[in-house]
């Protein structure tokens, strides 16, 4: 029977904020297409990136969820529709309220490094 190893860490979540697109954007109703209204495409999914801090000996301190936030931000204006939130209509029938609101953002740092984390 092989050993059981763990890998012990510290994670620390921050609270979920709202990421508005960085520029005025078009509002109004949105119908999504036949293809994209299918039943099966009906499901929620989170999603979680790793980033490496970057530096690489300079002396520049890059806050890395400052840079994805505010690019997160630029590029909401391009794609507005997903700044909106989505509504079902009588029938059935999905609909995008482009209202600029945006999209949730959660910044999360652990004590532990991406190798470590992987190598598990």
């Amino acid at each position: 029977m092989a050993a059981s190893s763990s890998l012990a860490f510290t994670a620390r979540r921050g609270d979920p904020e709202l990421v508005a697109p960085a520029g005025p954007t078009p509002l109004g109703l949105r119908r999504f297409s036949d293809i994209d209204d299918q039943g099966s495409f009906r499901f929620y999914r989170s999603v979680i990136y790793f980033y490496r801090r970057s530096g690489g000996g300079r002396r520049v301190v890059v806050d890395p969820a400052r840079v994805i936030r505010d690019a997160l931000a630029a590029a909401l204006v391009h794609y507005y529709p997903i700044a909106g939130r989505i509504w079902e209509l009588p029938g059935g029938k999905l609909v995008v309220d482009c209202t600029g609101e945006g999209v949730s953002f959660v910044e999360a740092d652990a004590d532990v490094s991406l190798e470590e984390f992987v190598a598990y």
